[in-house]
């Protein structure tokens, strides 16, 4: 008689909040994955669904809620995880059905309530399925070609709007020689594109003093420089310089090193900066860096090393106190920084945060009005750059291909989108492609002339 090997127990996810959850997520199911589970695409196809909140913002925990309730609705069997973690009680409260609740990166903790919820088969055969570690590249919810790579929790400012070191902690580095592993498994397994994320990339190590580590028979330190330059030494199985993007990154003076690496092309010439503000008097409530003079001198010495230089920041406009004047010292400053990609939020009180107990709140409608002009500033900046690139030609990664279409004279043209150097996935701008020709797939690197340009997307033909 044959022995029936049981049948595995499927695992639905739902995850929700910023690139770092997404890698928090990925971890999950790779070692769900490694325990026997099989991951489902669909409610109903799930033994339990998994989802990973959001608890930055007031809005991010009410889609973080919403998306509890439908799965709850849609299977019945939930286990909650990520940032609203540390919110158990409410969760409960609003949904007794839940059968867990763990807080972000707490995998053990999620690994336990899914074994507890939906036991493993287990049988000679599925006890053979070779565990997972943390650096492999398991489980990507991204497309095959790029990939995030985490290289720290938590964080050590104390910004008073902001409360991820309530969520997430103190700064906590991964050993330097973990994250090379996994990046250049990474790259071996098709990774054109490697997206550096943390809360402070700058201060990557300053927890254990920049330790130094043994990596291809010599020491690497646990340093933001040296972890830019040796991620600028790998190479793909056809021999390319993957995309290095560095995310999140506090403008320390020893950012200056990498801005050698990416002139000489071995770092993506790009930089996250969170800015959040330019006046003074903002970023002192703030409790941030209120040094926007000697940024501009930087931002200005940058572009002398490398002029090809993408900086993206995000900015605040609303937050209890700012006044006209500093609304209008923001945008003098975009006018002189020239930033090349540009987010903007209204501020938006978080529980628990310092912020909530400032005096003079900003009206609803004024806030409005000055993200609608900060925007209308930031489009114009971007327009003007944007347009500067017609005519020439610029490096890109391709992300979808689309489907062939015959025009009024039969002839076939396939699309396809694309990203420049100056464009990280899903928060900036893209290459919009015709004409591609047969065999392009995503992941290729191609040369584009640019034909057109809006306020945030490139518009041309490969060359």
């Amino acid at each position: 008689m044959a022995t029936q090997i049981p049948e595995q127990k499927r695992i639905g996810m739902v995850s929700l909040g910023c690139p770092k959850a997404l890698v928090d997520s990925e971890r999950i199911l790779t070692k769900l994955r490694a325990d026997g589970y099989a991951m489902s695409p669909d409610y109903a196809g799930a033994d339990v669904v998994l989802v990973n909140t959001c608890g930055f913002l007031d809005s991010a925990k009410e889609e973080s809620l919403a998306a509890i309730g439908e799965a709850i609705a849609e299977n019945g069997r939930v286990i909650v995880t990520g940032c609203m973690g540390n919110e158990a009680a409410l969760i409960r409260a609003k949904f007794p059905a839940v059968l867990a609740v763990t807080g972000a990166h707490q995998y053990e903790a999620v690994v336990e309530a899914v074994h507890e919820a939906a036991p493993p088969g287990q049988g000679p055969y599925i006890d053979l399925v070779p565990q997972a570690f943390a650096d492999d590249g398991g489980i990507k919810l991204t497309p095959r070609h790029y990939s995030y790579l985490k290289i720290s929790e938590g964080c050590n400012h104390a910004c008073a709007f902001c409360i991820i070191p309530t969520l997430r902690g103190k700064l906590a580095s991964r050993r330097i020689d973990a994250v090379l592993r996994e990046a250049e498994k990474l790259v071996a397994a098709g990774t054109r594109e490697l997206l550096v994320i943390s809360q402070d990339t700058s201060a990557y190590g300053v927890d254990v003093r920049h330790e130094e580590r043994q990596w291809k028979d010599r020491p690497v330190r646990t340093h933001m420089t040296d972890l830019a330059r040796e991620l600028g030494g790998l190479r793909t199985p056809e021999g390319d310089t993957p995309w290095v993007r560095l995310h999140y990154v506090y403008p320390y003076p020893h950012v200056d090193a990498v801005i050698p690496l990416m002139a000489e092309g071995l770092i993506t010439p790009y930089l996250d900066i969170p800015f959040q503000h330019a006046a003074p008097s903002v970023l002192k409530a703030m409790k941030r860096p209120a040094n926007e003079a000697k940024v501009l001198e930087r931002l200005k010495a940058w572009r002398a090393i490398c002029p090809d230089i993408t900086i993206r920041s995000s900015f605040v406009v609303g937050f209890p106190g700012e006044t006209e004047a500093d609304f209008q010292y923001l945008l003098d400053w975009l006018d002189e920084a020239q930033l090349g990609r540009v987010g903007a939020f209204r501020f938006e009180p978080v529980e628990g945060a310092a912020a909530n107990m400032l005096p003079d709140p900003v009206p609803e409608a004024l806030k409005e009005e000055r993200y609608a002009r900060i925007m209308a500033k930031t489009e114009a900046i971007s327009a003007a750059k944007l347009q500067a690139r017609v005519g020439k030609t610029v490096r890109a990664i391709i992300d979808e291909i689309g489907e062939p279409e015959a025009d009024a004279f039969g002839d076939v043209a396939i699309g396809a989108t694309a990203r420049s150097q100056a464009d990280a996935p899903e928060i900036d701008g893209a290459v919009y492609l015709r004409d591609v020709p047969a065999g392009t797939r995503p992941g290729d690197f191609v040369t584009v002339e640019v034909e057109d340009a809006d306020e945030h997307d490139l518009f041309g033909v490969i060359v």
